[in-house]
C-alpha cells in the first residue's frame, strides 16, 4: 500500500483526551455530550505536527476503558453518537488525514451480550460456542485475559467469532476508516488472523492492519497472521533504557535486530503509548529528551506519536485501579492552552518530520553503526541509494568523528575536514 510509506500517526486514547469518565460510569449520565467534536478541533494542529493520520483508541460501547467492549457496531456513549464519528472522519478526510481504529478482539466485557446470552441458554447454546466456559462447578466460569476476570476471551477457533470480527472490520471500513490496530494481537493465534483478514481485504485491499505485538519473533507472527505490521517494542525499550541508563551498545545492537524485521514487513515505531510511562518521565535527564526523537524519525518505521509526548508531557503508569490515567489525560479544547514548556518540543518534534517527508526512502531505511561508546552513537541510515548519517551525544564532552556529508539537516554540530563534532548532550543529522 503507497499510502502507507508516508504514513506518521498522531495516537490518541479517546475517553482520556476528551475528557470523558473512565471510573464510575453509570451508562447514562455522561451521555450525549458529543466529545468527539473535540478531537475535529485538533485535526488541524495534527497536521501542523506533521502527522498524516489520526489513531484512535478504543471508541466503541464499553464498561469502563474502552478494551472492555460491549457493541462493536456503536460508538461509546461517554464520546458521542455514530454520527460524530462519521463527522470526524470526513473532517480528517477532508484534510488528508487517514483514520486508525483500535479493535479489540481478544476478549470482551462481561455485558457483551453474547456472553450472557451464553450464560443463560447453557452449555449447548449457540453462544456458547463463542468462549472457553467451564460448566463442571456451580456456576460456569470463562478463561480471561491476563488475569483479569471482567475480561472474557474469545474463542478464536470458532467460525462465528471468525465472521463476527470479519463484519465488524468490514462494517467501519466501509464507514471511511482507513486501518486497524488490533490490540493484544499476541494473545491470539496468528491462525485466527490469517482466517479473518484475507476476507476482509477482499473488499478493501487498501486496508492496513497492525498488530499489538510485546515481544516474540515478529516477523514469523507477521508472515503466519498476514498482518501488515506490528509493534515494535524491542526499538522502544532500548531507546528510553538506552538514553536512561548511557548505554549505547543495547540500542546499537536493537537497531540490527531492527534491521532483520524490516527484510520482512515495516514495524510501527513509538517512543510511547497508552501503556507505557512517558518518554519525558523515563529520562530523567531532560537534555536527553530530544535524543529519543532523533532516533524515532530517522530509522526505518512507521513512527506513532502519542498525544502529549509532542508537548514533553510527564506521566507514570500505577498498579492500582486508575493507574493509567496519569498517562491517559484530558487535552484542553485549543492548542492555546496548553503549557509554554512543551512547545520548544513541539517544534522539534516539526523539524524532525519535515527532514523525514524530505527524505521518504527512511520508512525502509537500514542503519549501520559507525562509532559506538557508552554515550555516543553514530549511525548511518541508508535505503534507494540515499543515506544521512546521526550523532548522538550523551556526554559531558565534545565527540568528533569521521563522516560523510556537508551539511547539518538538524540538530547542532560542526562540520570540518570530513568531521563533524557534537556538542556535550547533543545531537545532529547530516546529509
Amino acid at each position: 500500500m503507497e499510502w502507507t510509506k508516508h504514513a506518521i500517526w498522531w495516537h490518541l486514547y479517546p475517553l482520556g483526551f476528551t475528557g470523558a469518565p473512565v471510573h464510575g460510569w453509570d451508562g447514562e449520565s455522561q451521555a450525549d455530550l458529543h466529545r468527539l467534536n473535540r478531537i475535529e478541533n485538533w485535526l488541524d494542529y495534527a497536521l501542523e505536527l506533521g502527522a498524516s493520520g489520526i489513531a484512535l483508541g478504543p471508541i466503541f460501547e464499553s464498561e469502563k476503558h474502552g478494551y472492555d467492549t460491549v457493541d462493536y457496531f456503536h460508538i461509546d456513549g461517554r464520546l458521542g453518537t455514530d454520527e460524530d464519528i462519521d463527522s470526524l472522519i470526513a473532517a480528517a478526510h477532508s484534510r488528508g488525514l487517514t483514520i486508525m481504529f483500535d479493535g479489540v478482539f481478544n476478549h470482551v466485557a462481561q455485558s457483551f451480550p453474547k456472553f450472557q446470552e451464553a450464560l443463560t441458554e447453557g452449555a449447548d447454546s449457540e453462544a456458547a460456542g463463542w468462549f472457553h466456559l467451564d460448566w463442571s462447578g456451580e456456576k460456569p466460569t470463562h478463561r480471561n485475559f491476563e488475569g483479569h476476570d471482567e475480561l472474557v476471551a474469545l474463542d478464536h477457533e470458532s467460525p462465528d467469532v471468525q465472521q463476527y470480527v470479519v463484519d465488524v472490520l468490514s462494517h467501519w471500513l466501509e464507514r471511511g476508516v482507513d486501518a486497524w490496530r488490533l490490540d493484544a494481537a499476541y494473545a491470539v493465534s496468528p491462525r485466527f488472523w490469517a482466517a479473518v483478514l484475507p476476507k476482509v481485504r477482499e473488499k478493501h485491499p487498501d486496508a492496513y492492519f497492525l498488530g499489538e505485538v510485546i515481544h516474540g519473533d515478529y516477523d514469523r507472527i507477521v508472515s503466519a497472521s498476514t498482518l501488515d505490521s506490528v509493534t515494535q517494542y524491542e526499538l522502544w525499550k532500548a531507546v528510553w533504557s538506552g538514553l536512561s541508563e548511557l548505554n549505547f551498545f543495547e540500542l546499537s545492537h536493537a537497531l540490527e535486530r531492527h534491521n532483520g524485521w524490516l527484510d520482512a514487513f515495516v514495524p510501527a515505531t513509538f517512543v510511547g503509548n497508552h501503556d507505557v510511562n512517558r518518554i519525558a518521565s523515563v529520562i530523567e535527564d531532560e537534555r536527553h529528551l530530544l535524543h529519543a526523537l532523533v532516533v524515532l524519525f530517522t530509522v526505518g518505521g512507521m513512527p506513532m506519536i502519542y498525544y502529549g509526548d509532542e508537548q514533553a508531557f510527564r506521566g507514570i503508569k500505577e498498579d492500582r485501579v486508575g493507574g493509567d490515567d496519569e498517562v491517559r489525560p484530558e487535552y484542553p479544547d485549543t492548542s492555546e492552552n496548553l503549557a509554554p514548556y512543551g512547545w520548544p518540543v513541539y517544534r522539534v518534534h516539526q523539524e524532525l518530520i519535515a527532514l523525514r517527508r524530505r527524505n521518504p526512502w527512511l520508512y525502509s531505511a537500514r542503519t549501520e553503526t559507525l562509532e559506538l561508546t557508552n554515550t555516543a552513537l553514530l549511525y548511518r541510515a541508508h535505503a534507494d541509494g540515499e543515506s544521512l548519517t546521526v550523532a548522538l551525544n550523551l556526554g559531558d564532552d565534545a565527540i568528533d568523528y569521521p563522516v560523510q556529508g556537508d551539511e547539518v539537516l538538524a540538530g547542532e554540530a560542526d562540520l570540518h575536514d570530513g568531521r563533524v563534532s557534537v556538542p556535550p548532550h547533543g545531537w545532529a543529522v547530516i546529509g
